[in-house]
């Protein structure tokens, strides 16, 4: 493709802006190992969640989002929506749960709530485990994505793109620490919705697609529409509507969207001023997450249905690119080769925009648990704060690497989607239950870990020809089944450690009774200060807030379609959950 100077000048105003960025708040990130980390936990929360639907909004995305609806459908966005409840539940229960901790990564979790050398092990291992082998083919799916972009738009090789996608993302990033992230993704996802926005506007009434009406009349289109999976057939309603809805949510760990917070969602609220500080961003990450952000991939993704309809139109189109590359995922960045100079330059900045977004945060959260939970407490204790800075510098430089190579023999963003999916099959309970139930302990986590990783390579090696949902289905079972009865054939962890957790958590009461009593009857807890918490409330209002953000996702959908009764409907859903949460607000918004 050639792009006009204005193009090249949108982009290259991008690039500045990311390094003055990391420049200018590098002399504070250097400061401390708090402060590289987690923002010295002072940042609001409307920056944190602009943060956090930055991050989600990768380069990838557009592109996961297109393969789901030429394979399966709108409908097939269910495999994702329905984390949703997983995100609700982060929002009303765990939110200020993680912000009171006061840990430093929500691996240090671990030796906070369980004891002995179990919970150190796990502590560590995991520190390798998420924060680089894991962390590393995230950033490979988003790498991926990245060079069919750079392929498709700018004629570049995948050493090429990834070569020049990295680089800035790099040197901001271990420059800027956490709070040059949050200040790039605040821009970043600034442009990133202006410009996915205005692809869609353009692509929908290109000649070739003739308007939204001629768009959802177009036979290659009009089976895709449903925002519902066929009820009379049930190949396609258990995978993409049952099993999300009933199982997937709270039984997989999926960065991002991990049952009780963790990872760098958990970064973005142990950063936070306070707890109220902390459900709020989370709410508002939620809500622009699902939906607002969703409709514009999708009108692409069923535009290119009719520009783009098989693989073999799209192999016509881009001849050049490697045949490992051609999958249905292309057809995203395929579609924006129509755009007029100046958009284009701009919808490149803005994907662009996304992948850094995306690529900073797993570079800043992975290297915060080599550092933290790795280096830290079993490499160098006593490290000072301006080594842990260089290490954490240094182990960023080192993930991008690593995540580079692996990038460039992956071929779809769904392959990886699935992949990641079942990894973390059957652990997603024990991440909720942990909080609330004392039994839990760090064999219970190490079990789960072990199992769902080696059922995960034994279905994608072993048994290929198993759908996915079969495997999914088979993980979450075996997995939970095994992980519960390692519980019950292990100790628990220290009285003192749970008695310790309980007092600085202040958890629902009812899982706790065990520790309670002990504590009472000790006379190491005195009876005024158990507190039954607000646990029922809450999750009323986490379905509630579901009910909020699912109604104005359709509402946003069919107001698309034109179809204004039911759009007024889902909207008029969503206005009602809305003001519930208001009126609920001040008994679950945490400290201030």
């Amino acid at each position: 493709m050639h792009l006009s100077t204005l193009d090249w000048s949108f982009i290259a105003a991008f690039f500045l802006l990311s390094l003055v960025i990391g420049l200018v708040v590098s002399k504070r990130a250097g400061e401390s190992a708090s402060e590289y980390f987690l923002s010295g936990r002072s940042m609001p929360w409307w920056l944190l969640g602009f943060s956090m639907v930055a991050t989600t909004f990768s380069a990838d995305t557009p592109n996961l989002v297109t393969d789901i609806v030429r394979k399966n459908g709108v409908s097939g966005n269910w495999q994702w929506w329905a984390f949703l409840l997983t995100g609700m539940l982060t929002v009303f229960v765990y939110a200020k749960l993680w912000r009171r901790s006061g840990v430093l990564t929500d691996l240090e979790f671990y030796e906070l709530r369980y004891s002995g050398k179990p919970a150190a092990f796990l502590r560590g291992f995991r520190a390798l485990y998420l924060g680089v082998f894991f962390n590393v083919m995230i950033m490979a799916t988003v790498s991926l994505a990245a060079i069919k972009i750079g392929g498709v738009l700018l004629g570049l090789s995948p050493i090429q793109t990834i070569l020049l996608a990295s680089i800035v993302t790099v040197i901001y990033t271990s420059l800027g620490g956490l709070t040059g992230v949050i200040w790039t993704d605040f821009f970043q996802f600034i442009v990133a919705m202006i410009g996915v926005v205005g692809a869609a506007v353009v692509v929908v009434n290109l000649p070739q697609v003739g308007g939204m009406s001629n768009l959802l009349a177009h036979p290659n289109v009009a089976p895709k529409l449903s925002v519902l999976p066929d009820f009379n057939d049930m190949n396609v309603l258990l995978p993409f509507l049952i099993l999300p809805l009933a199982i997937q949510w709270w039984s997989v760990w999926y960065p991002g969207a991990e049952p009780g917070g963790g990872g760098y969602i958990a970064q973005r609220m142990l950063s936070a001023k306070n707890e109220t500080h902390a459900i709020t961003a989370t709410l508002f990450f939620n809500f622009v997450h699902y939906a607002l952000r969703p409709w514009p991939w999708i009108l692409v993704a069923l535009a290119s249905l009719i520009v783009f309809p098989d693989l073999a139109s799209l192999k016509t189109a881009f001849p050049n690119l490697p045949d490992n590359v051609i999958n249905d995922d292309l057809a995203y960045p395929a579609m924006l080769t129509f755009l007029p100079p100046g958009l284009l330059g701009l919808v490149i900045a803005a994907l662009i925009a996304a992948y850094m977004s995306t690529i900073a945060t797993h570079l800043n959260w992975g290297s915060s648990y080599v550092v933290n939970d790795f280096y830290k407490r079993f490499v160098k204790p006593h490290a000072g704060d301006k080594e842990l800075v260089n290490v954490g510098r240094i182990s960023t430089v080192i993930l991008m690497v690593f995540s580079a190579l692996i990038a460039l023999v992956l071929s779809n963003a769904l392959q990886a989607f699935n992949i990641l999916l079942q990894i973390g099959a059957g652990t997603g309970l024990i991440f909720i239950l942990r909080w609330f139930w004392w039994r839990i302990n760090a064999w219970s986590e190490i079990s789960a870990m072990v199992i769902s990783f080696v059922i995960a390579i034994v279905f994608e090696f072993g048994m290929p020809e198993l759908p996915a949902h079969i495997k999914l289905i088979s993980g979450v079972a075996i997995t939970t089944v095994c992980w519960v009865i390692v519980t019950f054939l292990t100790q628990p962890a220290a009285h003192d450690t749970l008695l310790k957790f309980y007092k600085l958590i202040k958890p629902h009461a009812a899982g706790w009774q065990a520790v309670i009593r002990r504590a009472v009857a000790a006379g190491e807890l005195k009876q005024s200060e158990v507190a039954a918490g607000k646990l029922p409330l809450e999750l009323v209002c986490m379905f509630t807030g579901c009910f909020l953000v699912y109604g104005a996702l359709f509402g946003i959908g069919f107001w698309v379609y034109g179809e204004t009764g039911k759009a007024l409907t889902g909207l008029g859903i969503a206005v009602v959950a809305g003001f519930i949460l208001v009126k609920s607000w001040s008994q679950v918004k945490g400290n201030a």
